[in-house]
C-alpha cells in the first residue's frame, strides 16, 4: 500500500498541474490533456510487460525498475521545454514508473492469500486512491508556492528517496498455489466461455467503464476553475473523490468475498452511471463535492472486481498478465475519456456533454456485466481429496 500511494502519483499529478501547464505553454484545452492521455497509454503497455514479468521472476524487479524509472521522470518533466516533451517523459518514463503499482501488484498479492482473497486485493489497490487523496492538495499547494517545476523536481527526489528501500522489501516471491483447495467459487467452465472470450469481455467492459470514470477525475480541477470557484476547490473535490474511492474499494473487496466479483462488478458500473447523472444536474460549490463524494463512494471497486473475477475464472499463474490486460484496457478508456471530454468542452464550451457522453459509455459497461452475469451457474464446492495412504496403494 505504501508503494502503490506512492506510485500514484503519477496517474495524478499531471490532473492537477493541468491548468498551470496549459497557461505556460499557451494551448487549448484537449492539447493540455495529452500528458495525461500518453501517461495513461504508457502506463497500460507498462502493466502488460511488468505483470508478465511479475508473472515469472517476482514483484521486486519490476518495483525497482518503477521506482528508478519514476523519479528519473520527474526530475526530466521538470524541464522540459515544450508540451511535447512534457507529454513525452509522461507517456515513457512516469507510465512506466508508475505501472507496477497496480495490476502487478495486485496480482501478486492473490497469490498470498486463500480466505478473504478479495479484500486483500482490494486493500492492495487502494493505495491507488489514497495517492489520489494524498497527492493532489498537495501537489496543488507547492504548484501555487513553488511552481510547477519545482513541484516535479520535489516529486522525483521523494520518489528516489522512499520507493527504492521499498521496493527492495519485496524480495519474498509469492508462494505456489496448492494443487487442491477447497472453493465455493463457480468453476471458468460455468460461464460457457473460453477464456479468450472472457479476456475479451472483461477488456471490452473495463475500456467502456473508464472513459466514464476518467471525466470526474481528470477535469474536476478544471471544471471547478472554469465555473469560477478556483482550482483549489477542484483539488479538494478530487481528493475527496479518491479518498472515499478507498472505504468502496476495500467495501467491494468484502461484498466481492460474499457474493463474487461479477455481481460486484455489476453494482459498482450502475453506481457509477447513476452518480454521472448527477452531475448534470448540480453546479453549486456545496452540490459539486456532494456529488464528487458520491462518486468516489460508488466507482472505487468496478476496477478491481475485474482483478476478481479473473482470479474466479481464469489461470492463476496467468493472473499478472491478465489483468494487466484489462488494465491496459482501462488505461486506454482513461486515456480516450480523458482526451475526448476536453475535446467535447472545446466544441460545446461546457462540461455538460462531457458528462452525459461518460454514462453512456458506463451503460456499455453495465451491459456487459450483466450478460456475463446471466451466463453464470450456482457454483459448487469442490471436495478436498485426501491423498491415498501407503496401505490403500498396496
Amino acid at each position: 500500500v505504501a508503494l502503490s500511494t506512492l506510485g500514484g502519483i503519477s496517474l495524478w499529478s499531471v490532473v492537477v498541474v493541468l491548468p498551470a501547464v496549459q497557461a505556460e505553454f499557451a494551448v487549448d484545452r484537449a492539447t493540455a490533456s495529452l500528458p495525461y492521455t500518453l501517461a495513461m497509454i504508457g502506463f497500460a503497455l507498462g502493466g502488460v510487460a511488468m505483470g508478465r514479468m511479475t508473472d515469472r521472476i517476482g514483484i521486486m524487479l519490476p518495483a525497482l525498475i518503477s521506482a528508478v524509472a519514476l523519479a528519473i521522470g520527474y526530475v526530466a518533466a521538470a524541464k522540459a521545454t515544450t508540451l511535447w516533451q512534457f507529454a513525452l517523459v509522461h507517456g515513457v518514463l512516469i507510465a512506466i514508473g508508475g505501472a507496477a503499482y497496480f495490476g502487478p501488484m495486485v496480482a501478486d498479492v492473490s497469490h498470498w492469500f486463500s480466505r478473504h482473497r478479495g479484500i486483500a486485493m482490494a486493500v492492495a489497490a487502494s493505495g491507488n486512491y489514497l495517492a489520489g487523496a494524498v497527492w493532489p492538495p498537495l501537489v496543488q499547494h507547492f504548484t501555487q508556492t513553488l511552481g510547477w517545476r519545482q513541484t516535479y523536481l520535489l516529486i522525483g527526489l521523494v520518489c528516489a528517496a522512499m520507493m527504492v528501500p521499498l521496493a527492495l522489501m519485496l524480495r519474498r516471491k509469492a508462494p505456489e498455489q496448492p494443487p487442491r483447495i477447497a472453493t465455493t467459487v463457480p468453476s471458468r467452465a460455468s460461464l460457457g466461455l473460453s477464456p479468450r472470450t472472457l479476456q475479451i469481455a472483461l477488456v471490452a467492459a473495463g475500456f467502456c467503464c473508464c472513459v466514464a470514470m476518467s471525466m470526474p477525475q481528470v477535469h474536476t480541477v478544471a471544471y471547478c476553475g472554469d465555473l469560477g470557484y478556483g482550482v483549489a476547490h477542484g483539488a479538494q473535490m478530487l481528493a475527496l473523490m479518491l479518498g472515499l474511492g478507498i472505504v468502496s474499494r476495500v467495501g467491494s473487496g468484502f461484498i466481492a468475498d460474499r457474493i463474487g466479483g461479477l455481481p460486484t462488478l455489476l453494482l459498482g458500473s450502475i453506481g457509477q452511471m447513476l452518480a454521472l447523472l448527477l452531475y448534470l444536474g448540480f453546479t453549486t460549490l456545496p452540490s459539486l463535492y456532494a456529488v464528487s463524494a458520491l462518486f468516489g463512494l460508488v466507482q472505487g471497486g468496478v476496477v478491481p472486481s475485474y482483478a476478481i473475477v479473473i482470479r474466479e475464472y481464469l489461470p492463476a499463474r496467468e493472473a499478472g498478465m491478465r489483468f494487466g490486460l484489462v488494465v491496459m484496457a482501462t488505461l486506454l478508456g482513461m486515456a480516450f475519456g480523458g482526451w475526448i471530454s476536453g475535446a467535447i468542452f472545446d466544441l460545446t464550451g461546457s462540461y455538460a456533454a462531457a458528462f452525459a457522453n461518460g454514462a453512456l459509455w458506463n451503460l456499455a459497461n453495465a451491459g456487459i456485466a450483466v450478460a456475463l452475469l446471466l451466463r453464470r451457474v450456482r457454483g459448487r464446492i469442490i471436495p478436498l481429496r485426501p491423498a491415498p495412504s501407503v496401505a490403500a496403494d498396496r
